[in-house]
């Protein structure tokens, strides 16, 4: 096993890379018995989600909020100003957002749900279609909660997790003419483009897809907000896979997309290395006066919107820092390295990697496993019984239930995500969760599934409840 993992960059034609920080703090982890583990999953009703960290020795369950933080962060989080209205740290967030997206107005939020709820209330119509490229579970609550109806118009290339499209997040835009020429373009509040796509594995868009949204969405008067989570891992895999772009810095690749958008959302807990915070930034300043009005109800002030000032200058440092070349080429690195050391035992995995986590082919794993009987909930279970390592569900207990007929969805990807948090873990640590995998696969064939036992009415996958079959 070491032997292999020290040749795996010439396996994959490249020289290593090594991270490009070096550690002045840790915080000690330990790995429980079977027993402990065993009891906990028991406990927690094989949900994830409801145990508790102290119980988990490696936690991939997502990368928000779980980032580590540089020491100029936490140098600059020394200099909050906690004035309640117009904080000197608003003003620096503000500007390097300017800088760095091309956003003139900057609303802040608590984190991205709250990001999310603003820019749904504000700009959908009750009845209006929001199209988007695969659904994310929180953006289209929300957009539901405003009276929105989601529609999936991603490439069908997304829903193959065998598929190598390059560019899997990409949108349809023969499926968005559909809705225009059905229901006319006003029927449309706007098009909802994530970069990268969590639901479809971390994949991502591509230039020549947003361009040409754009040229749609001109011709027909629609608008184009981004959900910008991810949006600079997304940039990092235009500069690797998209002609044209190789030579580019990923700022400006970024900047560059940005642009073709009218404003985006931001959970500032993925891509901004910090614990907490978000923003909705747009370039129509009708919009963001409705938003400002809107913010004050929900979140704070338009100058803080429910983040300290400690946190809004954690944030403008670390925008800047998730630009730097070198520092995106190792974060996606990591997650390529994981990614290939599954696929050299063909364990199934989605095609091809994506930006933030590996995800799991549960169907795959467990074809013996029906749907109904939740084969990435019993994946995600399985692993963490094997080893303490905490990943999460992304199949039909994410998906929900339709609302007319009460009967579980059912997406053809039944996932389950292995989410690497930024600079937190070495490529030891990555060894011990594909050990982990690997034996959890060897062992498929043995494995019988879940049924819920309690189900929670909003976005069940956080707080439901299990138990074997």
């Amino acid at each position: 096993m070491k032997e292999r993992i020290k040749t795996m960059g010439q396996q994959a034609g490249r020289r290593s890379w090594a991270e490009p920080w070096k550690i002045k703090m840790v915080e000690p982890i330990r790995m429980t018995s079977k027993e402990e583990r065993i009891k906990a999953m028991e406990k927690a009703g094989y949900n994830t989600f409801l145990l508790p960290s102290a119980d988990v020795y490696i936690d991939l369950l997502t990368d928000s909020g779980t980032s580590a933080m540089s020491d100029r962060q936490w140098a600059g989080m020394m200099l909050g100003d906690e004035a309640y209205a117009g904080s000197v740290n608003f003003y620096h967030l503000e500007s390097t957002i300017r800088d760095v997206y091309g956003f003139q107005h900057l609303i802040p939020t608590h984190q991205g749900r709250g990001a999310e709820h603003l820019m749904s209330q504000t700009q959908i119509k009750k009845g209006q279609y929001v199209p988007g490229n695969m659904y994310f579970t929180t953006t289209k609550l929300h957009q539901e909660l405003a009276g929105g109806i989601f529609v999936d118009v991603i490439i069908d290339e997304a829903h193959d997790p065998n598929s190598e499209h390059p560019f899997k997040g990409n949108m349809d835009i023969a499926k968005i003419d559909k809705i225009v020429k059905e229901h006319g373009a006003d029927s449309i509040a706007y098009l909802s483009v994530a970069g990268t796509v969590n639901m479809a594995g971390g994949q991502p868009v591509s230039m020549q897809n947003i361009k040409e949204l754009r040229e749609y969405a001109d011709k027909h008067g629609i608008l184009i907000y981004l959900d910008a989570t991810r949006l600079v891992e997304n940039a990092y895999f235009i500069k690797e896979r998209e002609e044209g772009y190789k030579d580019k810095p990923v700022a400006e690749i970024l900047k560059e997309f940005a642009g073709y958008s009218d404003g985006a959302w931001m959970s500032g807990k993925k891509d901004h290395l910090v614990n907490i915070g978000g923003w909705v930034a747009v370039n129509d300043a009708d919009v963001a006066d409705k938003l400002r009005n809107l913010v004050v109800v929900y979140e704070g002030l338009h100058t803080y919107g429910g983040m300290a000032g400690r946190d809004m200058e954690a944030m403008a440092i670390g925008i800047k820092e998730s630009i730097q070349d070198d520092y995106i080429r190792a974060r996606v690195g990591q997650v390529q390295y994981l990614w290939e050391l599954l696929d050299n035992w063909n364990i199934p995995i989605v095609r091809p990697y994506g930006g933030h986590a590996v995800f799991l082919d549960a169907k795959a794993f467990y074809p013996h496993i029906p749907q109904d009987e939740f084969p990435a909930q019993t994946l995600a279970a399985e692993l963490y019984l094997d080893s303490g390592v905490r990943a999460m569900e992304r199949g039909v207990v994410s998906a929900g239930r339709d609302p007319k007929t009460g009967k579980h969805k059912y997406p053809k990807l039944e996932l389950v995500r292995l989410t690497i948090p930024r600079r937190v873990y070495t490529e030891a640590h990555m060894d011990v969760v594909a050990e982990a995998v690997k034996e959890v696969y060897e062992d498929a064939k043995n494995v019988k599934g879940l049924k819920m036992v309690y189900e929670p009415a909003y976005l069940r996958f956080f707080q439901a409840k299990f138990e074997r079959l």
